[in-house]
């Protein structure tokens, strides 16, 4: 089955990024449609997708349409069992949905200040008391899920999954705002951001230019601190 996949722009559409990794990283087949996220045009992009009204959205080939990247992932993941889209360890499987959710609904804070933007990373931003405290919270889930399950593999759970997907874009924030986090989650948002898929969803990106840039800061920016 070829899934049709809509999303924004890559850039800067962090909830694209995990709708597209969950099907790029563990192979199952789609088409890419694009949609105005920036240029004003979502809402009539999506009508025939109706109710859905944000980016991404998956349709399958009997034109089941579902939306929101958790909705998403666990329909993947039941319908494409030996895809690998969870821990298979149970444990390991509850803890990566536990990790999945928090990401899904928390660290406002982040997200709020942070947008995510894959251009180049600013320099001096200085990250706010809630900023630092989300950054506190997903170095302990990190830790916890590597310390218990991440032996044998760069990933959270030695294995890819889709917890590593939820959390690209949370390395991405990290990365382009420059944000203050102990080495051992330096290493694991360097091997997110060195990924193959990350680097060619990145390079589709930078193919595309904005003016006026969405998320523009009045501080300098420098280079983007991983492989191109």
């Amino acid at each position: 089955m070829t899934y049709d996949l809509f999303i924004g722009d890559r850039a800067f559409s962090s909830w694209s990024l995990r709708g597209w990794l969950m099907f790029e990283k563990f192979s199952i087949p789609h088409r890419i449609h694009m949609v105005g996220l920036y240029s004003g045009t979502m809402s009539e992009d999506l009508t025939p997708l109706a109710p859905a009204r944000l980016v991404p959205v998956m349709r399958d080939a009997q034109g089941v349409v579902v939306g929101d990247t958790l909705a998403m992932a666990e329909t993947l993941a039941e319908r494409h069992p030996r895809a690998g889209l969870w821990p298979e360890n149970p444990a390991a499987r509850a803890m990566a949905r536990w990790l999945v959710a928090e990401m899904h609904s928390g660290f406002g804070d982040l997200r709020a200040d942070c947008p995510m933007q894959l251009l180049h990373q600013w320099k001096g931003f200085q990250p706010s008391d809630g900023v630092l405290g989300d950054l506190a919270r997903i170095e302990d889930l990190w830790a916890l899920a590597r310390g218990q399950f991440g032996e044998g593999g760069e990933w959270l759970f030695g294995e890819y999954s889709l917890a590593d997907v939820f959390y690209a874009p949370v390395a991405a924030r990290i990365a382009g705002y420059d944000l203050p986090i102990g080495g051992a989650a330096q290493n694991y948002v360097a091997a997110l951001l060195a990924d193959p898929a990350f680097r060619t969803w990145r390079a589709e990106g930078l193919k595309v230019s904005y003016d006026p840039r969405p998320y523009t800061m009045d501080l300098e920016s420098g280079s983007w601190p991983a492989p191109d």
